[in-house]
């Protein structure tokens, strides 16, 4: 069931990279930028990271706490952050079961082969815990900026 804006943020608690817990409970209180992404290192998902990682103090200056999540593991997620200098928070998720609460686990198609990944999706979660805004099959130029503003929105 997909999920809706004003609907309670599905809790989680995933490892992230560096050792840490990241728990949607842990950060109540705080806006949170769930951006969700198939895979580290590959070239959407770098611009990606590194279109957060940029506005990182803007985010933070907003009362936002930015979190990626893909079904990596935490040992890649330590690389990929040491690679590209990142400074939020990883989570893995290689059970996928975020990523299927989120919904964003879901059938893909490349040159006719059909297989399960991660659709490029961003949730916006207020400071109550609620389901602002979704932006579902993100495309990468820009979207870190559209996603600040949907922030500084919320106030």
């Amino acid at each position: 069931m997909p999920l809706e804006q004003g609907q309670n943020a599905p809790d989680f608690s995933l490892p992230g990279a560096g050792g840490e817990t990241i728990a949607l409970s842990g950060l109540k209180g705080r806006k949170v930028v769930l951006y969700f992404y198939p895979k580290d290192d590959t070239s959407g998902c770098t611009l990606e990271a590194q279109g957060f990682n940029a506005l990182g103090e803007a985010f933070a200056a907003a009362g936002a706490t930015v979190v990626g999540v893909s079904p990596d593991s935490v040992k890649s997620h330590d690389k990929f952050r040491a690679k590209y200098g990142l400074t939020f928070p990883l989570a893995s998720d290689e059970a996928k079961s975020m990523l299927e609460a989120y919904g964003v686990w879901v059938e893909k198609s490349m040159y006719g082969r059909k297989y399960m990944g991660v659709e490029r999706t961003t949730v916006l979660v207020d400071a109550d815990g609620k389901i602002a805004r979704i932006w579902p099959k993100v495309k990468v130029p820009g979207h870190a900026d559209e996603v600040l503003e949907a922030v500084r929105a919320l106030g």
